[in-house]
């Protein structure tokens, strides 16, 4: 913890809600220091409309908000998608390199500031207070960095707002709607409240862009991804950018039911948690990426690039961006993905995102190899030799176990 006498000058990384509202204030009350808010725009649809007077109020000098939704994209959503990482089988990293690109500009008006201290609203049991450190660590190792929910007396959300109507913080939630949600272009995250309890089914009102699936059309929507080098670039054969694309994918997921996870995951702190997350456009982009590759890879490369996946995974889980190893990675997935041209079509029904076809200039699948029909390309009589070389390791064990069985006969 820093001494309050270290601190003249704070970049909070604040969003407007209830727990950077309230430490804003609790800043200015016990470090006495100058509290500059930055909020990133990464997609999450608010207006920002009256945020800066908001920031103000709390005690906030100044307020900046950037636009970091195509670099959230482009930079680290995109690269996540073509390395194929899904953290435990489910989840596409949404907040997970959120923070990295987050902290990233916080460092950059802390410099521009004259600032000696970062501050961010992440609780200690979380995985977000390590994404954020390691970010500072990396790139601003300088820095001072407080984290008041492991330092001050609030214990929860409802102390939370207790100490905001006790000093007057104009704060949006109420002891009724507790869920902590992270939202930005990528997804949207739900923990809290009866989602504590993993038996208990989540309440639908609790979603916001995805429909139920017994909820969505009965007619199927057919759609057609388009990829360059494993970046997406299409949507049913018109060119988009990143932000006009996932936006677009969202809507037409959301629409379809397609995209919902309900995970208990491992956190990097030790603990279980169980959250609930939406993620249309991407589970869609993910799900067409795969199929994709399929036609493209050849089998050593694919399945490898399947056991690197899980690490990549991992490091962006455990807030290890900005680290040589995810730097190496990069550069196995971008030899990987240089071929990755092609077009995989979709179709999205009542939330499932059902492939129907995928083709590639640089397909390694022929016809003339694969046909159950005579050709002339294939000699099946070459099978035995194969086979004979690749079960000599079993044919030799085998009558090794039967020289031992017959020995101890004897």
């Amino acid at each position: 913890m820093s001494a309050p006498s270290d601190v003249k000058k704070v970049v909070l990384a604040y969003s407007g809600g209830l727990d950077t509202s309230v430490i804003v204030t609790w800043l200015k009350e016990n470090y006495d220091c100058e509290v500059i808010a930055f909020t990133a725009n990464l997609g999450q649809g608010d207006s920002f409309e009256g945020l800066e007077e908001k920031a103000k109020a709390s005690g906030a000098s100044k307020l900046y908000v950037r636009d970091l939704t195509e670099e959230l994209l482009t930079n680290y959503a995109f690269p996540t998608l073509r390395a194929g990482a899904v953290y435990e089988r489910k989840y596409l990293l949404g907040t997970s390199f959120a923070r990295p690109v987050t902290a990233s500009h916080q460092v950059e008006i802390a410099r521009l500031e004259g600032a000696d201290a970062v501050a961010h609203g992440c609780t200690g049991k979380g995985n977000d207070q390590v994404r954020f450190e390691l970010t500072y660590q990396a790139l601003a190792p300088d820095l001072k960095v407080i984290a008041p929910w492991r330092e001050w007396h609030i214990k929860g959300r409802e102390d939370a707002l207790e100490y905001a109507a006790e000093h007057g913080i104009p704060v949006s939630q109420s002891k009724t709607n507790i869920y902590s949600r992270d939202e930005n272009i990528w997804h949207i995250s739900h923990e809290g409240g009866e989602l504590e309890d993993p038996w208990v089914e989540p309440n639908e009102d609790m979603f916001v862009n995805s429909n139920h699936p017994l909820d969505a059309p009965d007619k199927p929507a057919e759609i057609t991804i388009g990829f360059e080098q494993g970046y997406p670039v299409s949507l049913n054969g018109s060119s988009m950018g990143p932000v006009e694309l996932v936006e677009s994918l969202n809507k037409i997921g959301g629409e379809h039911g397609v995209g919902r996870i309900d995970l208990v995951e491992n956190r990097l702190v030790g603990m279980k948690s169980h959250g609930v997350y939406e993620q249309p456009g991407a589970h869609i982009l993910s799900t067409a990426h795969k199929e994709l590759e399929a036609i493209v890879l050849d089998r050593e490369t694919l399945h490898y690039k399947d056991v690197l996946a899980q690490k990549y995974a991992e490091l962006v889980y455990y807030g290890l961006w900005y680290t040589p190893l995810r730097e190496a990675m990069d550069a196995f997935v971008d030899v990987t993905q240089k071929p990755m041209d092609g077009e995989v079509r979709m179709k999205l029904y009542k939330g499932n995102c059902i492939v129907t076809g995928r083709r590639s200039p640089y397909s390694l699948y022929s016809e003339d190899f694969a046909t159950f029909e005579q050709d002339e390309v294939y000699n099946q009589a070459d099978a035995k030799g194969f086979i004979n070389l690749f079960a000599l390791p079993l044919k030799v064990q085998a009558l090794a176990k039967q020289k031992w069985e017959e020995s101890s006969k004897r």
